[in-house]
């Protein structure tokens, strides 16, 4: 019986039960008996019904007799499957955004929408606004990025007051001054009061409704309360039926028979009813589950195809349902072997989950909805009831486990067991619950405090799931964290009363020691424990967003106070970091090479930068500490890093932390005792975790100031870091980080090659520019605050020692351990750090956050422009990241636009900026430094026209803090020897060699520098110490200065060594004297040099005037030889004329051996007809320029990045398809092109079959000709091509007649009325009595191939061009007779198929002039647009033509021309066609004039002229009666008003011509009567002027084709004249307007229009004639800014076949429609695994496609089952393309790449562009694999 119940309403059948509860009135209780028995009623079988239902009696529960405040007027019910939130909006209940002063608008996001950040006004990058939000709100000149929701859940920060640098002023959610008030005194309270011992999390009690709501609604207490004991059971339910279900779904094994039936279960019967379920997750693709589905559950691929969407969409589903358990186990042991989540259940219990599922979307959706305008209440409800405890704890699971589950929450609330749970649900509730969550946040500050506080309270739960057992870790509720953490005062209330810090803390203290037991992470951790980098752990790909939660946390303002005022905060944090110091440590590899790399030090970098992030932060906090909580922070970390290092005892790691012992070393006269370590021999690691936390900590040099020190009872900063630690132990702390410096050192110069890829691995990312600050500059920050805290000489010996160079700098320059390239390397590394850390300034003063972006911006552009992205590259991330990067960015560079289609924007340095450069800035590599170097110089050299400038470094500009003293350094004696020695080692090398020793220039490059900065900060200590201090056989630094400076080897150090001199001479005048030698008394040494340079000089000159005049001789030569080339012609005409050379044998291609042009034919559906019944077109055509061959007046290109007012008045798109042109109003034909590159016919034989050996030999390659389809690759130029054309080399074409026309007509009628009746001839046209003719159709059945042709051998050579022409017409030709309007015969009868003269080389010309329109310069028409090769096409077409009529008609003597000539004629002068013997019956006006004139122009070019004006009229009549056609379905009141006539010398009187055409058919004189009156003669004139000049553009290519003389330019051409005159002069037609002096043009005209006014065509209105399109050809309008396509996308943006708006849109350029790209819902799985690109373009253009992808940001061109993906047209505020939209900016249209796309698509260029693609990249799976 319980079967029916999907048949009948609950209400019914209740009574049908004979249970005691029967017909329970109250709703609850009926909706709680519902939703108990619903099981087994359903028989274990939830559908769409059941849905329904549980939806109806929850909603009746929940309002009981009150639906009717909250349906909109009239329904008294919900619609079966609706729910309340779509039929309130469905009215526009929710439409009007309630405007509310302090109120966040929590809009949440959907998937796929957009969002936009405004990094100058966001508070931090989790603060979003919607577009609705974004567009209100003015961010002109802002940093604006926007991205696409990935998943639903986020929500619109606009309104909320902790989210925005400054109030942003939208007009829907105004700034309440009442409401930052109120959080700046909550954070106030909760900094100043005690933290409360244990903490308690807040419940519905304590929290009030929301204030301040003006849209408030009375709502009846009694509806209140069944409210919320709807909502509280409805949650109770969800718990107790999670309570059963398992924490994981992966089962490595699933369970044996027995265990499954012991499962925890609801079910109090416990049934055996089984259900298997697969989980979603991100590893599997599709095909992989249908696969597998369809082989174990015996189901279709359709089937398997719609489970698999849903396990997507849902994120799991029930594949089957038996009681029989053994077979389900062995289905899951199947699913379980390729990885896939699979559990197996009792039925039971998965049917409650799918109805715990629809509660959750019912609850979802409440928060949707409003009670009338209420939009809160129903939301503050929800909210009571979910920070209530559970209440009734039916399942006995829930009372007995409460402990165990929630073990640390006293009295757990409902949404503490849905956060614990969150990880039993899958994909779509956990979705909809985050909604939920993020929903209720925006009720009320209190609301989002309580929320936070239940969060944060079961925090080490959540982070449990998500590192252990989460399947999907995307969907965690961990990610929740975001939402809560970044708000200051909610992070400040839960790390004050929940820990939540030390709590994180200890998390990754614990789960990095791999303290984990039961997929727990041990809480709190045992602090003993050891860490080891190879165990599960550091392999977790998860513990990043750990690490980014506590960045969150401690970022926040009021947690950073709290954390400088607690010492508890930096005590736990040391401890943290101490578990990570050292680890993997490093040793050298000295003999043989590492036998086994590991790659462990990858995840262990990972660890410590993300640590190192939190490093930063924290040291941040301490800029808000006072002197006393710095000082002891100092001390902490001091303490725990000699705890680390010195500590002996049995458990220490002696690799980690090597014992520490000290020596004593001499060093200039000095014994200093320092610490003994070689770093050849020992280990060392390059993660100080606790270094670098101390490092940040001295960076507040304000606040260890000696004025602030010496207020709190400190001399000075090393008084601070004595107090505790004697010098020994500090030489300790900063020996870690010196150790490190040596090493990096040694591996640069490689020392430690042995060690593999590994350890330069570790090297790059240390020093990497992006992380460097991290680490790298924190170890030099330690040894130059070492400086100044310690004796400066220890601290450089310590470093000679570490380096090594003690021997060195002694005058040793052999060394035990380095070669001499190692030694000259190490010493070069030793000056770089020693100048780093004597001249660094950034920290040491504490250098502003802007001031240091400017300064590396500048520093990185003065190597020269670059790309953004590629300044970023070389810029820390923190700096990029900074709100004031772009700002300072445009402060100190020039933005470069880019121009063409392949250019970027760049960025220039401008000139002022120069002079902040300092060529030693710490982050120059070498050849970097060289490069500034010259920059500089050359400036110099400009700006103060000297020959050698000198670059004299910068003052130190350290005003106040403990670096004050850092100079002082400078003062040393060790400094003055090393000095020394570095010049004299030099020296002496390369004098006792003869050359200069590795890496000198760069060594003295850096000891000058030093010597000059030494020199600038303390002049007279340092020129004393030069003079007085002597070293080897007695010299001194000046001695050595001076030996120097005219040094012949070194010159280019000239300049800097007499700057120095001079300086010292200032102090020391007496003793430099003395020692300087001048050059004067060096001069005889000096001179045979000079003399050697001054004679190379003067052999170069000579030789350069040699070859000048050589060349002279050469071009003089070739004058000459022209002339001579002129002279043999005209004498000797045997000699053949050659065409150039074969592009594969390279010969001559003259007449001796035929050759032809590589072509291509191809179908297309390009020609646009003009569309009926559209009103735009035709005010489009009424308003179409009057000249087409002149650039199009382009939209005012207003440079890149458009201006802020162009953005602003961007449109939104309304239409659904782009403005792109109909698809159905195309015509299709053949285009053929040529790519100009020629071959001999026999080459091409060879060549082709070439082809097809490669397609043998690489059988598995996508190539990219197809060999079916005739196509192959021209070798040259790798343009696609499928025929060859012939040249035509023959005699020039017959003169023109140049009869006046009504003589020539006179002349033909006499020479037809002479000629018999040519019975063959008229068999060979249509018997539609169209006049045309068989023969030159693509599928006509008489012709035959060359090879069964006997025939002379010239005429055979052409023979087998014209069959490559007619096997790919004929081809094409079969497969698309659906797309040809046309009257055919059958196949297989003559005359079959396309018609050549019309749709190909008519078809071809109209393609050439469309591409033209709009392009061109003053004087030249349009066919001076056309090239060469184009025109050697035409004329290759049309003897193809004549061919034909020659293979037709071969026995006659002029091979039938004569005939076809005549035959012509009669089908145009109306007296012949109508007359009895010839059966004309087709009017004449419903063909195209312009085929008839190709056919001319193939077998009778000598009557072009006349022809052309017979066509010309005829095109004219054929236009009035398409007008007609079109405008009466026109309204004229919509069409655009035009003034005055402009064309009366044109076209004369146009009314009478209209009604004269016409005449003939009473239907149309009506129709054309109205259209009269209702358009009037202005707009008429206009229209048939737009649709008849394409036809002269065409006229004008085809006659210079076949005349390139007689139809040239004439240079007297009136140039300000429209082109249609022009056109007119050119072609020597008479215009309309002198129409009544021309008789025989009005009998011809006449005689068509009666033709066509008596047929059957004009008698109903469907005319047969299709006007073509007449303006310029655009693609799909694309919107100028790129995110304006997501505004509306429901509207714009939809598939039509899927009716979704696609996750990955790709939008078709031709038609505008929008289709999903890879995407497996709309994929032909029938025909063959395309997708709907591929579909979409069979259907609308034919063989091509071209789409923009818009998530990806790119083109997608395809050809006939081939594509390639192009750049896209977008580019963002920088010049960039921004691929698959990585960074997020805004992205502008960019002109000339857009008009580019058009270029490929007009001229037929994407099936080579993708030829080209395809060719160049040697692929093995097809390009989709590209």
């Amino acid at each position: 019986m319980s079967g029916l119940s999907s048949f009948f309403p609950s209400k019914l059948l209740g009574s049908m039960h004979s249970n005691p509860r029967e017909r329970q009135t109250d709703p609850l209780s009926r909706l709680r008996f519902t939703l108990e028995t619903m099981p087994g009623t359903r028989k274990y079988n939830f559908t769409p019904a059941t849905r329904a239902e549980i939806l109806a009696e929850l909603y009746d529960a929940f309002w009981g007799q009150y639906a009717h405040l909250f349906l909109p007027n009239s329904n008294s019910s919900l619609p079966l499957h609706a729910t309340l939130s779509e039929v309130q909006s469905s009215v526009g209940q929710l439409k009007d955004p309630q405007v509310c002063p302090g109120r966040p608008c929590g809009h949440i996001f959907k998937k796929g929408e957009s969002c936009f950040r405004c990094k100058d006004c966001a508070l931090d990058d989790s603060c979003v606004l919607c577009s609705r939000c974004f567009e209100a709100t003015d961010h002109t000149d802002h940093n604006v990025s926007f991205f696409i929701a990935q998943q639903s859940g986020g929500c619109c920060d606009c309104g909320d007051v902790e989210a925005w640098r400054r109030p942003i002023n939208c007009p829907c959610h105004p700034y309440s001054p009442e409401t930052a008030e109120y959080i700046s005194s909550f954070e106030h309270k909760t900094l100043h009061n005690t933290p409360r011992a244990h903490h308690k999390s807040l419940t519905s009690q304590d929290i009030p409704p929301a204030k301040n709501y003006p849209y408030r609604v009375h709502a009846p207490t009694e509806l209140r309360e069944s409210i919320s004991r709807t909502i509280g059971y409805a949650i109770d339910f969800v718990l107790d039926t999670l309570d059963s279900s398992p924490d994981e779904t992966f089962m490595a094994t699933p369970p044996s028979d027995a265990v499954l039936r012991l499962q925890p279960t609801g079910d109090p019967l416990m049934l055996d009813q089984f259900a298997i379920v697969v989980w979603n997750d991100d590893k599997h693709s599709f095909d992989e589950v249908i696969e597998l589905l369809h082989d174990i559950t015996n189901r279709t691929r359709e089937e398997a195809s719609q489970i698999a969407d849903r396990i997507d969409d849902q994120g799991r589903d029930i594949i089957e349902m038996s009681p029989n358990s053994g077979r389900l186990l062995d289905m899951a042991r199947a699913i379980a072997q390729i990885d896939l989540g699979v559990t197996v259940r009792r039925a039971f219990d998965t049917f409650r989950e799918q109805v715990s599922a629809v509660i959750i979307e019912w609850l979802l959706d409440l928060t949707r909805s409003r009670l009338s305008t209420d939009a809160l209440i129903l939301r503050e409800l929800l909210a009571s009831e979910l920070l209530s405890p559970r209440k009734n704890t039916t399942s006995m699971l829930a009372a007995k486990e409460a402990g165990k589950v929630v073990p640390d929450v006293h009295d757990p609330t409902r949404l503490d067991w849905l956060f614990l749970y969150h990880a039993r649900l899958w994909k779509k509730p956990r979705l909809n619950l985050k909604e939920i969550y993020a929903s209720l946040l925006t009720v009320s500050h209190e609301h989002k405090l309580a929320i936070a506080s239940h969060f944060a309270s079961v925090y080490h739960r959540i982070i449990d799931a998500y590192l252990l057992t989460d399947r999907e870790a995307e969907t965690s509720i961990k990610y929740f964290a975001l939402q809560l953490f970044t708000v200051p005062s909610v992070s400040l209330y839960i790390v004050r009363h929940h820990n939540i810090v030390s709590r994180l803390l200890a998390i990754i203290a614990a789960f990095f020691t791999n303290q984990i037991a039961d997929k727990r992470i041990a809480f709190p951790p045992n602090s003993d424990a050891e860490i080891d980098v190879d165990t599960f752990p550091f392999k977790s790909k998860r513990f990043m967003p750990v690490f980014s939660d506590l960045r969150y946390l401690c970022h926040n303002k009021p947690v950073q106070e709290l954390i400088a005022h607690n010492r508890e905060f930096i005590k736990q944090f040391a401890q943290t970091c101490q578990i990570f110091m050292c680890i993997n440590p490093n040793k050298r590899a000295a003999s043989s090479h590492v036998e086994y790399e590991t790659d462990a030090w990858i995840s262990v970098f990972n660890v410590t930068l993300s640590l190192s992030r939190v490093i930063k932060i924290y040291g941040e906090a301490f800029s808000k500490a006072t002197v006393e909580e710095l000082v002891s922070a100092i001390n902490t970390v001091l303490h725990h890093i000699l705890k680390c290092i010195t500590v002996v005892d049995d458990r220490r790691d002696q690799a980690r932390f090597p014992p520490v012992a000290f020596h004593e070393v001499v060093y200039g006269e000095t014994t200093y005792k320092i610490i003994d370590f070689d770093v050849m021999d020992g280990s060392i690691s390059f993660h100080h975790s606790l270094q670098w936390l101390l490092a940040e900590l001295f960076k507040h040099v304000d606040i260890l100031d000696e004025g602030m020190l010496s207020a709190a009872g400190y001399k000075n900063l090393r008084d601070v870091c004595l107090q505790h630690v004697n010098e020994d132990a500090l030489l300790t702390v900063i020996d870690y980080p010196l150790r490190v410096l040596a090493m990096i050192a040694q591996i640069r110069t490689g020392l430690w090659v042995r060690n593999g890829f590994a350890i330069r691995g570790q090297l790059l990312h240390y020093r990497d520019f992006m992380l460097r600050e991290l680490c790298y500059d924190q170890d030099l920050f330690i040894l130059q605050t070492a400086l100044v805290v310690l004796d400066p000489n220890t601290v450089i010996v310590s470093m000679l020692d570490r380096f090594q160079l003690l021997g060195y700098f002694s005058g040793a320059t052999l060394h035990p351990c380095y070669d001499t390239s190692h030694l000259s390397g190490m010493v070069e590394e030793f000056f770089y750090v020693l100048i780093t850390i004597l001249t660094e300034s950034a920290s040491a003063s504490k250098m502003p956050l802007a001031v240091a972006v400017r300064r590396e911006i500048v520093h990185a552009l003065a190597v020269g422009p670059c790309s953004f992205t590629d300044l970023v590259k070389r810029v820390a991330e923190r700096m990029v990241d900074d709100v004031c990067f772009e700002r300072v960015l445009r402060e100190v560079a020039n933005f470069k636009a880019p121009e063409s289609t392949a250019d970027f924007g760049t960025y220039e340095l401008k000139d002022e900026a120069f002079d902040e450069v300092n060529p030693f800035f710490y982050h120059y590599t070498r050849n970097k430094r060289e490069e500034v170097e010259i920059v500089l110089r050359t400036r110099l050299k400009k700006k103060f026209s000297v020959q050698d400038p000198v670059i004299v470094p910068k003052k130190l500009d350290i005003p106040r803090g403990p670096f004050v003293s850092l100079p002082s350094a400078f003062e040393s004696e060790v400094l003055v020897q090393i000095f020394f020695y570095g010049i004299y080692n030099i020296l002496t090398l390369t004098d006792a060699t003869g050359a200069a020793p590795p890496s000198a220039e760069a060594i003295l490059d850096q000891i000058l520098h030093l010597t000059m900065v030494a020199l600038v900060e303390r002049p007279d200590i340092l020129s004393g110490l030069a003079v007085h201090k002597a070293y080897e056989e007695g010299q001194n630094l000046v001695d050595i200065l001076c030996s120097f400076e005219y040094h012949e080897k070194y010159p280019t150090y000239r300049a800097r060594v007499q700057w120095i001199l001079d300086q010292i001479a200032l102090r020391q005048q007496q003793e430099v004297r003395s020692r300087r030698r001048s050059p004067e008394s060096r001069s005889e040494a000096e001179d045979p040099k000079e003399a050697k340079k001054r004679a190379a000089k003067a052999r170069q000159e000579a030789i350069m005037r040699q070859m000048k005049a050589q060349q002279a001789q050469v071009a003089f030569n070739f004058d000459d030889l022209d002339d001579e080339d002129d002279e043999d012609l005209t004498d000797t005409p045997e000699t053949p004329v050659s065409y150039g050379t074969c592009i594969v044998c390279q010969e001559e291609l003259n007449s001796s051996k035929s050759f032809g042009s590589l072509g291509f034919v191809q179908p297309g559906r390009q020609l646009r007809k003009h569309p009926d019944g559209l009103q735009s077109f035709t005010n489009e055509a009424i308003t179409c320029p009057d000249t087409m061959d002149r650039p199009a007046a382009a939209i005012a290109d207003t440079g890149f990045p458009p201006p802020s007012t162009e953005i602003k008045n961007a449109k939104r798109m309304h239409s659904t398809n782009f403005d792109a042109f109909p698809p159905q109003f195309t015509r299709f034909g053949l285009h053929a092109s040529i790519c100009s590159h020629m071959m001999h016919l026999d080459c091409f034989t060879v060549y082709s079959a070439s082809i097809r050996q490669r397609h043998r030999n690489q059988a598995t390659r996508n190539h990219p000709e197809s060999i079916p389809r005739k196509e192959y690759i021209c070798p040259l130029c790798k343009s696609l091509g499928n025929v060859i054309l012939p040249v035509v080399v023959t005699t020039p074409p017959p003169d023109l007649n140049t009869l006046v026309f009504s003589d020539w007509v006179r002349a033909a009628g006499i020479s037809i009325l002479k000629s018999k009746p040519d019975s063959i001839l008229e068999s060979l046209q249509f018997r539609t009595g169209s006049g045309e003719f068989v023969f030159w159709t693509a599928q006509d059945s008489a012709y035959q191939s060359h090879l069964r042709v006997s025939d002379r051998p010239d005429s055979t050579e052409l023979h087998k061009m014209v069959d490559t022409v007619m096997v790919v017409a004929k081809n094409i030709s079969q497969q698309s007779r659906h797309l040809r309007e046309r009257t055919e015969p059958e196949p297989g009868e003559r005359g079959a198929g396309m018609y050549l003269p019309e749709e190909l080389v008519g078809y071809t010309v109209s393609t050439l002039e469309v591409a033209l329109r709009g392009q061109g310069a003053s004087g030249k028409t349009v066919a001076d647009m056309i090239t060469d090769p184009q025109y050697r096409m035409i004329r290759g077409l049309l003897s193809c033509l004549a061919k034909l009529v020659s293979l037709s008609l071969k026995s006659r003597p002029d091979e039938g021309r004569e005939a076809v000539r005549q035959a012509i004629i009669k089908r145009l002068l109306p007296e012949w066609s109508r007359t009895s013997f010839t059966s004309f019956s087709h009017p004449l006006l419903l063909r195209d004039p312009f085929a008839i004139l190709v056919e001319t122009a193939a077998v009778a070019p000598d009557m072009l002229k006349h022809i052309l004006v017979l066509t010309y009229y005829a095109h004219l009549a054929r236009t009035v009666i398409g007008l007609v056609y079109i405008l009466n379905k026109s309204r004229s009141t919509v069409t655009t008003a035009l003034g005055a006539r402009k064309y009366e010398d044109l076209f004369g009187d146009t009314r009478m011509f209209f009604m004269s055409v016409v005449r003939h058919s009473p239907i149309f004189e009506q129709a054309a009567e109205s259209v009269l009156l209702s358009f009037g003669e202005s707009r008429i004139e206009q229209l048939l002027y737009a649709f008849t000049l394409p036809f002269l553009r065409r006229a004008l290519i085809l006659c210079r084709a076949t005349y390139p003389n007689a139809f040239a330019t004439p240079t007297s051409l009136d140039e300000s004249a429209c082109e249609y005159r022009r056109l007119i002069k050119i072609l020597d037609i008479p215009p309309l307007a002198q129409l009544p002096t021309h008789d025989t043009i009005q009998n011809a005209l006449s005689g068509w229009c009666a033709h066509y006014g008596h047929s059957h065509a004009a008698s109903q209105l469907n005319c047969g004639v299709m006007l073509e399109y007449a303006s310029i050809y655009r693609l799909a309008r694309l919107p100028l800014v790129l995110d304006h396509l997501y505004l509306d996308q429901e509207k714009t943006m939809t598939c039509m076949r899927c009716k979704t708006v696609p996750l990955d849109a790709a939008i078709c350029l031709f038609c505008g429609t929008t289709v999903c790209f890879q995407s497996h819902c709309c994929m032909d799985i029938e025909n063959s695994p395309r997708g709907e690109c591929n579909l979409h373009t069979r259907e609308c253009s034919g063989p091509i496609g071209l789409y923009f992808l818009v998530k990806r940001c790119s083109l997608l061109y395809l050809y006939a089952n081939n594509g390639a993906f192009g750049q896209s047209p977008y580019l963002d505020v920088h010049g960039e393309v921004d691929v698959s939209m990585r960074r997020g900016r805004r992205q502008y249209l960019h002109r000339a790449r857009w008009e580019e796309v058009h270029k490929i698509w007009l001229s037929h260029g994407i099936p080579t562009l993708i030829a080209r693609r395809l060719e160049g990249t040697v692929d093995s799976g097809g390009w989709e694999t590209l």
